[in-house]
């Protein structure tokens, strides 16, 4: 047996590729549609056109729908793999070896495609709070050719030229470059949810027309779910420069699959209504509903006579047997001295029992308002204008409710600012013993010292002692929020760790020659992985790659002075030492074989060890070959 090099451009080694799998995806259901074209499998148009009856249409051509310049490269990027890894930081981390939770700094769209083999179909709910378009926000220009090199040069992680700066109007390109950055993340948000996921986007009234319809095409029209407005202030402005002051935001609500929402079960929100008990019924406190049927709405028509002797001759909820029994049950009152119409009590425990459906009006009042936030950041930080607007926790929680989240569901947050999406998961946890998750993606977006508007914050991460950018923010609101819940719930024992992981290149080099010495090019490529990558950052790639849970356990052992580590119990194997002599391989292999054993992973396992470790070919064959006679077939190197 041999064992197989990975190499960057393997597909093991790399996060999905969209197309490839788009094609398979249409061989097996039409054999006959794809062929092998001049790059490989292609797509035959002139038999797709016959399978539909010829019912195509394309870009160019009239029919409903968004259109702008750049759709189709967008679209197209969302299917390009990444090249790109998350790198481990557990120095930034609370609780790594034991947190479930992760905070991701990097650009949203080459993270999105890295989490894809891990988390794809496993996420019940996606909040996000993108970019509005003001003319004042920062909107990403993603590079097509080298989406890495673009991110570390535009957060001045390299040199580059490349600097961050706001979208505006005088771009001439003020929509379509909005429409460019969200419809690829859209595409990938998508395909990470669960069937019985939802997703929750907030915008305000600049693009959400354009929301709605790009939402529409992703997810699917039968899939909307609602058009919340919030009221995200308390008060009343005055601009005396606007026909209509803003109070309210928008927020689109799409499921995956509405019908698996459905079925799954809808969530309620917290209980709202005056409720009392004016009679001192002994059942509790109520409120009460016309017994009457609405204008919209039939029923059973009789008479009914008040204590007063007022005779209603109407149509009502329930027919009259219902209705004598609810009123020997002391559940009709008649108001008004008992002249009034009959109304109908429910009391507090039934609706408490039932829950209570949410409304696509969200008031201040019970979901929080811009102001109360900003309170809240103020006193977790110690400062003023670390952020602009800030979430309410309360309306996270109320997003949290109605989506039904409970118990281990994944909740993922790509534009995670200040943070406020984990800090509602992990206060709703410890208020009801759920141990939801969170994944939030953070740009490192630098803050310039100079500006006015960044001036705060950035001074602040200077006091810290941590480098200027919005990342860091976002870390520190994890750990403030943290430590003021068991500040507030001394015996809490939940999970109020994140661990840290920084987009970058892969630790996997690739080919790159240097014309000028090619020598040390030869050299050097011997090597596949980087010199400057550490065997956890390689290991933790692997996991990436390999589709495991990036807070899957990790063990470690040693066989023959070499470390090994097992993940996920055995499903991955990996010994990344630097050399293993042609002396060292039966114990080794005898060692591993052993730890295999004794851990049965239920699946297959891939072992991995780095191809230039090996002495020669003969200790790399004898390692595939004593690993094979004991059940371990899929050996990789790199």
């Amino acid at each position: 047996m041999t064992m197989k090099k990975l190499t960057q451009n393997d597909p093991e080694t790399r996060s999905p590729d969209g197309v490839a799998e788009n094609i398979q995806r249409l061989k097996t259901l039409f054999p006959e549609l794809v062929t092998e074209g001049p790059n490989g499998a292609a797509v035959n148009v002139d038999v797709l056109k016959a399978l539909v009856g010829d019912a195509t249409v394309t870009d160019a051509d009239e029919k409903y729908g968004l259109n702008w310049h750049g759709k189709r490269r967008a679209r197209q990027l969302a299917l390009t793999p990444s090249t790109g890894t998350l790198r481990p930081c557990p120095e930034d981390s609370v609780d790594w070896d034991t947190t479930q939770n992760l905070m991701i700094e990097g650009d949203n769209l080459e993270v999105l495609k890295l989490l894809q083999k891990s988390y794809a179909g496993k996420v019940k709910l996606i909040y996000i709070d993108p970019p509005y378009n003001t003319g004042e926000d920062f909107v990403y220009p993603d590079d097509f050719k080298d989406s890495i090199t673009n991110y570390l040069e535009l957060t001045g992680q390299v040199e580059g030229g490349r600097k961050i700066s706001s979208n505006t109007e005088a771009s001439g390109r003020f929509h379509t470059n909005w429409l460019n950055m969200m419809y690829p993340r859209l595409r990938l948000a998508h395909s990470l949810l669960r069937k019985d996921g939802l997703i929750f986007v907030s915008i305000n009234d600049v693009e959400v027309a354009r929301l709605r319809i790009m939402l529409d095409e992703i997810f699917g029209e039968e899939n909307f779910e609602g058009h919340i407005h919030w009221r995200r202030r308390h008060n009343q402005p005055n601009d005396p420069t606007k026909m209509l002051a803003l109070v309210a935001e928008h927020i689109l609500v799409y499921a995956r699959d509405k019908a698996a929402y459905k079925a799954a079960g809808v969530g309620k929100i917290a209980l709202t209504g005056k409720f009392s008990n004016p009679d001192n019924d002994p059942r509790g406190d109520w409120a009460s509903k016309p017994w009457k049927v609405g204008t919209d709405q039939s029923g059973s028509r009789y008479v009914i006579t008040t204590p007063t002797g007022r005779v209603y001759d109407e149509e009502w909820m329930g027919d009259e047997s219902t209705y004598q029994a609810l009123l020997n049950d002391n559940r009709i009152i008649f108001p008004d001295g008992g002249n009034g119409a009959p109304r109908k009590k429910y009391f507090r425990w039934e609706r408490e029992q039932e829950g209570q459906c949410a409304t696509n009006w969200w008031s201040h009042d019970q979901f929080g308002h811009n102001q109360g936030a900003n309170t809240l950041m103020n006193d977790l930080f110690g400062e003023k204008n670390l952020f602009s607007n800030p979430k309410p926790v309360e309306l996270i929680e109320g997003i949290l409710d109605v989506s039904n989240t409970k118990d281990d569901d994944i909740v993922i947050d790509f534009f995670a600012g200040s943070a406020t999406t984990a800090h509602a998961i992990i206060r709703k946890n410890a208020a009801d013993g759920g141990s939801r998750r969170y994944i939030l993606v953070q740009l490192p977006e630098p803050l310039d010292p100079e500006n006015k508007e960044q001036k705060v914050a950035a001074e602040f991460c200077a006091k810290l002692g941590k480098p200027r950018n919005i990342a860091e923010l976002t870390k520190e609101r994890l750990r403030r929020a943290a430590k003021k819940i068991k500040d507030e719930s001394p015996t809490y024992t939940g999970d109020l760790g994140f661990r840290v992981f920084k987009l970058d290149s892969s630790n996997i080099r690739a080919w790159g020659p240097d014309l000028d010495n090619l020598d040390q090019t030869l050299l050097d490529s011997m090597e596949h992985i980087k010199a400057d990558r550490t065997e956890t950052d390689v290991l933790y790639e692997l996991l990436l790659k390999l589709g495991l849970d990036l807070c899957v356990p990790i063990e470690s052992r040693t066989f023959a002075d070499k470390e090994v580590h097992s993940v996920g119990g055995g499903v991955l194997m990996a010994c990344l030492a630097p050399k293993i002599e042609r002396t060292e391989v039966e114990a080794l292999a005898q060692g591993i074989v052993d730890w295999h054993k004794a851990l049965a992973p239920a699946g297959d396992t891939t072992c991995v060890f780095r191809d230039s470790a090996f002495a020669d070919d003969v200790a790399k064959t004898n390692m595939a070959a004593i690993l094979e006679q004991h059940g371990i077939t899929n050996v990789r190197s790199l």
